[in-house]
């Protein structure tokens, strides 16, 4: 309870900080406590000092998710992210010489089982033999398999976090260790990332594909939302699943996986963030030694991302389900480089997220449509111009039309009346109490740098931000939901109980 007590009063403590003194002070106290490098390869690596305790968080972060993926191949960038710990040849099997040519010869007859099921006239039989051939070679590989290698050997030295996680825009690798095995997970980690085995590929497709299918074929909501997206972009790449589409999942062998991987895991494509009780110094060695010599590989040729043209009149979709009926829109948005990303932040939250914004405080709490309802900016990832999204549960007995229209009224009255100051002071308060919570733990310090550093070029983002919020005015908000929350660029999802009577 001490401890609690004495976090809660230091991050009240810097949330004062931030308040009073604004972004730039509380970034000028992490200066003196980060260091960051590149290598020749093009590496970057930045080390954030917090000697509170002797354990450090290790955070890689790859500038490659899921919008990076060919025409096709979706899911593979999810897929590879499954094969990270898989091990490498001196990890994870216990005679190499032995498996990789089976590995090799498996690689061959999936690429023939590809072709012969892309033909008019396959041939059933030819088929089944090869499909045959493919299990028989999978169960001998199998024999020289050292499952869970590369994990046993963090968590045997005290590691924990191991963890790998794939977005639309990136795929982000963690692990916490004592700080006296960092050079542990250096060891590791380049390992890994340069010289990786796909080995248990088909093994853990199938649990991919049974992934996809708990978190959407037998989910009714998350395959309303994946169908709302893939109709709100009829272009962009955000409209393909981070999980893939399932035809391409199965079509996936470990050559895609290793194209990508060529592609896009080469050193200057990767940022490391570090954060604990380190030495930066120590970290620069173990940096050049461990990763200095990785072969920097040629620019990744990026496919061109197409841009979404504008939205010009409102998209619907109806499903009816046996289950619980849901309701979601999205309206077209803007990358978080955007200077009114900031602005439809503050606005997610004054409409929808917590028990004092308007959506709760109405339709949950006084009119008792909704069971649930939030709205969120940024989806499904913010790279790129993204989306802005309204998701409500209706309450037993309420029907989404009648849903609907108390979600439009609330809507209209923010435009016609604007917000106030001190409702937007309130979720500004929120942002930043956020921004303390996530720097409170050495992997959340990592997980925020590496981002940040990665994907915007500048881990002092992450405070930035805080600027760009602290300038949005009552107006500003006005001004967005005017520009963005209209029917012609609104996209609606309807989850309609089967029993539900629609009224015209």
């Amino acid at each position: 309870m001490r401890r609690l007590l004495i976090l809660a009063c230091v991050c009240l403590l810097l949330l004062g900080t931030v308040c009073g003194a604004g972004a730039g002070e509380y970034l000028d106290r992490f200066e003196g406590r980060v260091s960051e490098f590149s290598l020749e390869n093009g590496m970057r690596f930045v080390v954030i000092e917090r000697h509170k305790a002797p354990v450090a968080s290790f955070v890689s972060f790859v500038d490659a998710g899921s919008v990076n993926e060919p025409r096709g191949k979706s899911g593979v960038a999810h897929v590879l992210e499954h094969m990270a710990f898989k091990g490498t040849p001196g990890i994870g099997t216990t005679n190499w010489s032995e498996e990789k040519p089976l590995l090799e010869e498996m690689q061959r007859v999936y690429a023939r089982i590809r072709d012969l099921e892309s033909a008019k006239d396959a041939d059933e039989d030819k088929l089944r033999e090869l499909r045959d051939k493919l299990e028989a070679l999978r169960k001998k590989a199998g024999q020289y398999v050292e499952s869970n290698a590369f994990s046993r050997i963090i968590e045997q030295e005290g590691g924990v976090d191991l963890n790998a996680a794939t977005s639309a825009d990136y795929t982000m690798y963690q692990c916490s260790l004592p700080a006296n095995k960092a050079e542990l997970w250096f060891y590791m980690e380049s390992r890994r990332l340069e010289n990786p085995v796909w080995r248990e590929f088909f093994t853990e497709k199938e649990v991919v594909l049974e992934e996809r299918r708990s978190r959407v074929e037998s989910n009714p909501i998350g395959r309303l939302v994946q169908q709302m997206t893939a109709m709100a972009y009829s272009a962009h790449p955000y409209r393909n699943p981070t999980i893939g589409w399932i035809s391409d999942l199965r079509n996936l062998g470990p050559a895609d996986v290793q194209d990508f991987y060529e592609q896009f895991y080469r050193p200057g494509n990767i940022t490391v963030a570090v954060a604990g009780d380190v030495n930066p110094d120590r970290m620069r060695r173990l940096a050049r030694h461990y990763f200095g010599e990785m072969f920097e590989k040629e620019e990744p040729v990026r496919d061109h991302v197409t841009a979404e043209p504008e939205q010009e009149a409102v998209k619907r979709l109806k499903r009816t389900t046996v289950n619980q009926p849901a309701y979601a829109r999205a309206y077209h948005s803007v990358a978080r480089s955007n200077s009114d990303f900031p602005a439809l932040d503050c606005l997610s939250r004054i409409l929808a997220q917590g028990r004092t914004s308007r959506l709760y405080q109405k339709l949950v709490q006084e009119k008792r449509l909704a069971a649930h309802i939030s709205a969120f900016n940024g989806y499904p990832g913010d790279k790129y111009p993204s989306l802005f999204v309204i998701f409500a549960v209706p309450n037993q007995g309420v029907g989404l039309d009648k849903l609907e229209k108390g979600i439009e009224r609330e809507l209209e009255r923010l435009r016609e009346e604007g917000v106030d100051s001190q409702e937007l002071e309130r979720v500004k308060t929120a942002i930043r109490a956020e921004l303390i919570r996530g720097l409170d733990s050495n992997l959340g310090l990592a997980k925020s740098f590496a981002q940040a550093e990665g994907q915007m070029g500048d881990w002092r983002r992450v405070f930035t931000y805080l600027d760009r919020m602290e300038k949005v005015s009552p107006e500003k908000v006005l001004q967005v939901a005017k520009s963005y929350i209209r029917d012609e660029n609104m996209t609606v999802a309807q989850l309609v109980h089967e029993d539900e009577k629609q009224t015209e």
